[in-house]
């Protein structure tokens, strides 16, 4: 995984505030299967925003698994490109590691905060 720091800056109550956070992305090849974000990853994972590279659109898939619960992404019908899956603020695990498992068809590049 590789990480960056991300500054924001908010005015509350006339104070200038700045918050810094660290995002990581990690990239998960075609034909992966529950691969885990970040070394050991954990509930309270953060994932911000999936980019998704098709090559073939019948093997396309992508599921996310957050501990227990398997979530399709991406179906097999997906058209052959750059798709982008944002998750504005970022999803929060809640009972494990964020996994990813790939089709044969498909890689892409998770980024978020991981443990």
């Amino acid at each position: 995984t590789q990480e960056r720091a991300h500054e924001s800056n908010e005015i509350t109550k006339g104070v200038l505030m700045a918050t810094i956070s660290s995002y990581k992305y990690e990239t998960v090849a075609a034909s992966q299967t529950g691969q885990v974000l970040g070394t050991t990853g954990a509930a309270g994972d953060r994932i911000k925003k999936i980019v998704v590279t098709v090559t073939t659109a019948a093997t396309s898939t992508v599921a996310l698994l957050d501990g227990v619960t398997s979530v399709s992404l991406v179906p097999a019908v997906t058209p052959v490109g750059i798709h982008t899956i944002d998750f504005g603020d970022g999803i929060i695990s809640t009972t494990g590691a964020w996994s990813l498992t790939t089709g044969a068809g498909c890689n892409l590049i998770a980024i978020g905060d991981f443990t």
